[in-house]
């Protein structure tokens, strides 16, 4: 009893089983939005050598965690991104919508630059594979920071529309990346083992990048929809990879 009183002040809702409710669902929706940025940072790491790529997901992930933090920290300045600055025809655009678009072009451009080199690898593979050598760690991190910026806001923004309990807000936060960390080189080693994953990743990329934009232009797509599909070429894919894995076992005999 002493704990919780002593808690209570800035705890309180240890007490309170809807306010529990709410941490659960919070924790399982900061990791659903996590996916987004876990499948940016894999791709783009698997870029780098070898022996930069399990640092690069630390440091990109521990930066993803504590940018969150620090946007938390300034809740009211995040709550005021959504309010509008100016109006385009009639469609009022706020500083969230601006960071939204941004992110997503640079998604779109960063996905569809991938694709072109993963169709056409004849023309550019000399040139990429140099590129592939020659990407800094630096560089890699500047661009996970960037992408980190743009879901970090959409998550915190997620987050404030959730609950007014700031504990809540960070423990999912901290719980959320600490499963992306996790995840990450798992993931990473996954998709580099399976090249048709990474088109696959990429085409994801590809319509978050869309999606971004569509939802900061004022056209929400629902998140449901979007791992929906995501999920569906994902099962079609493993489908795919189980089938050619048998094919091989039975040519092997």
């Amino acid at each position: 009893m002493q704990l919780v009183e002593f808690l209570s002040p800035h705890f309180g809702f240890v007490t309170d089983p809807t306010a529990w409710v709410a941490l659960l669902t919070l924790v399982v929706l900061e990791i659903v939005l996590g996916i987004d940025n876990l499948i940016f940072i894999s791709i783009l790491t698997n870029k780098l050598p070898e022996a930069q790529r399990k640092p690069a997901r630390r440091l990109g992930i521990s930066a993803a965690l504590v940018m969150r933090l620090v946007l938390l920290a300034t809740i009211s300045f995040i709550v005021g991104l959504t309010q509008p600055v100016f109006s385009v025809f009639g469609q009022d655009f706020s500083w969230r919508d601006i960071i939204l678009i941004a992110g997503g072009l640079f998604l779109v451009w960063k996905a569809t630059k991938e694709i072109h080199h993963t169709v056409d690898p004849i023309d550019h593979e000399d040139a990429s594979a140099s590129r592939v050598l020659q990407m800094s760690l630096g560089g890699a991190i500047f661009q996970i920071l960037l992408l980190d910026l743009i879901f970090s806001i959409d998550s915190i923004i997620t987050a404030v529309g959730m609950t007014d309990e700031i504990a809540i807000m960070y423990i999912a936060v901290i719980v959320a990346v600490s499963v992306m960390m996790l995840a990450a080189t798992p993931l990473a080693d996954f998709i580099a083992r399976n090249p048709s994953i990474v088109m696959l990743a990429l085409g994801f990329l590809l319509m978050i990048g869309m999606t971004l934009i569509a939802d900061g232009m004022g056209y929400h797509v629902p998140k449901g929809y979007i791992y929906a599909a995501m999920g569906f070429s994902a099962l079609v894919e493993g489908l795919n990879m189980l089938a050619r894995n048998r094919r091989a076992r039975r040519e092997g005999r």
